[in-house]
């Protein structure tokens, strides 16, 4: 019997795949998705409106979304990688015309029961692209500067319409889950290494363009720039979110102050406390070890994702299931370190937890992925 056809026989088919999902993981994503509801059941004062209801129903559409995914054949997707990303990059530039502005930025589509923020469905249709590419590219050619140049460009179209919202802490992230995929594949360090040069020099060029006619960034990019180097500085004004945030995180010790105790998020005086924000929530509530906690749930997500990524024997699977940790991985690490003044205000919520729709189903449907590649591998 030859690979392929111990591969076919090997893969359970019908009702039987769903006894076949990683439950280990889908087991953690629902604990994670409860400490959401529990925290926006907090900020709400102990209510289920205006937050949770919404949240448990798009949870529940997601989850649906997910088990759809996972069950359908991985070479699907791979096929379908394509199509998947050119419907990101025409949604992406229907936002420059048809866009709903919220909070400074226009980066929302409405379609009637909810807002699509085509930007989260880039991340996994970029990562799905490039596993793709990679899959169908001979591996003595990876490193070859045209073929190089494919990915990049890939990366750097919708990095550039992303930009234009202005969303920049999406942005960083499809540059930086792009790389590492780049990275896993194959591609010389090199590159990396003239990227990271080109990357200073550019930071340097945003700090000397500020003030002038060609600066790069936006006055508001600016003063977040401003407040994470010097929260103190303007503890009223731009640096207020960053400000509070510490004197939550501060005031919650080892063991937090306890459920619908915190003062910050009680009192008002933590901004955005259901989305980007809740983190601080968690962390005043429930302290150190409660923070500590959710951040060890979304490790074993990350332990779960790499293991489906090894046991996996197609290049497309690994190179997905990969990329979507990483993805993963760089959503609740910049959050983290945004709340805690270890990086920028640059808007990334904390997922799964924090309060939105586009990144829930997203996030969903991309655990999908993994646990087709998870179901679907040879036994």
């Amino acid at each position: 019997m030859s690979y392929l056809e111990y591969a076919v026989k090997s893969v359970p088919s019908g009702p039987r795949k769903v006894l076949h999902l990683n439950w280990p993981l889908l087991i953690v994503i629902i604990a994670v998705a409860c400490v959401g509801f529990l925290m926006l059941y907090s900020v709400a004062g102990g209510s289920f409106t205006p937050w949770v209801d919404p949240q448990v129903k798009r949870f529940a559409l997601g989850f649906s979304v997910m088990l759809i995914v996972a069950v359908v054949p991985i070479w699907f997707w791979r096929n379908l990688a394509g199509a998947a990303y050119g419907m990101s990059i025409l949604l992406l530039i229907a936002v420059e015309f048809f866009g709903v502005v919220g909070m400074g930025a226009q980066r929302w589509i409405d379609i009637g029961f909810m807002r699509l923020q085509p930007s989260e469905l880039t991340k996994i249709t970029l990562v799905m692209l490039l596993a793709a590419y990679y899959d169908w590219l001979p591996a003595k050619r990876t490193s070859r500067p045209f073929w190089v140049l494919v990915p990049v460009l890939m990366i750097l179209f919708p990095t550039f319409l992303v930009l234009r919202q202005p969303d920049l802490g999406t942005a960083i992230l499809l540059m930086t889950a792009g790389g590492g995929i780049m990275f896993l594949a194959g591609v010389h360090w090199a590159y990396f290494a003239t990227v990271i040069t080109a990357g200073i020099g550019i930071v340097a060029a945003v700090f000397q363009g500020r003030g002038t006619e060609w600066q790069l960034l936006k006055d508001y990019q600016y003063r977040r720039i401003d407040t994470f180097l010097d929260p103190a500085s303007d503890p009223l004004g731009a640096g207020y979110h960053i400000t509070q945030s510490k004197i939550a995180l501060g005031s919650g010790g080892w063991t937090g102050r306890g459920f619908m105790q915190g003062t910050q998020s009680r009192l008002n005086f933590l901004p955005e406390k259901h989305t980007d924000f809740i983190f601080t929530t968690l962390a005043e509530e429930f302290g150190f070890i409660g923070g500590f906690s959710l951040l060890g749930l979304y490790a074993l997500i990350i332990v779960f994702c790499v293991y489906t990524a090894l046991a996996t024997r197609d290049r497309f699977s690994s190179l997905m299931v990969l990329g979507v940790a990483i993805t993963f991985f760089l959503f609740f690490a910049v959050n983290m370190s945004m709340v805690m003044g270890l990086a920028p205000v640059v808007g990334v919520p904390l997922p799964l937890v924090s309060y939105g729709g586009s990144a829930m189903l997203v996030l969903l449907g991309a655990f999908g992925l993994v646990q087709s590649a998870h179901i679907h591998r040879p036994r």
